[in-house]
C-alpha cells in the first residue's frame, strides 16, 4: 500500500471533531431525557399522592368556621 491510501483511512481533523461533538450531543440528550424522566416521575409520585389523601366532608365546614363565615 502506499502512504497515500494509509492517510485516506485515518479520519481528518474536523472530522475527529465531528466525532467528539456527536459524542457530547449525544451525552447531553441523553441527561436531558433522564432528567425529563426523573421530573415526570416525581410529578406522577406527587399526583398519585394527592389523589390518594382522603378528603374530610367536615374540613370545609371547619375552615368557614375558622373564618368567622356561616357554615354551608
Amino acid at each position: 500500500m502506499t502512504t497515500a491510501t494509509l492517510r485516506l483511512a485515518a479520519p481528518t481533523p474536523f472530522e475527529r471533531f465531528l466525532q467528539q461533538f456527536a459524542v457530547g450531543l449525544s451525552r447531553h440528550v441523553e441527561r436531558r431525557i433522564a432528567a425529563r424522566a426523573e421530573r415526570r416521575e416525581i410529578a406522577l409520585d406527587m399526583l398519585r399522592e394527592q389523589q390518594a389523601r382522603r378528603h374530610d366532608p367536615r374540613a370545609v365546614d371547619h375552615a368557614l368556621a375558622q373564618l368567622g363565615l356561616p357554615r354551608r
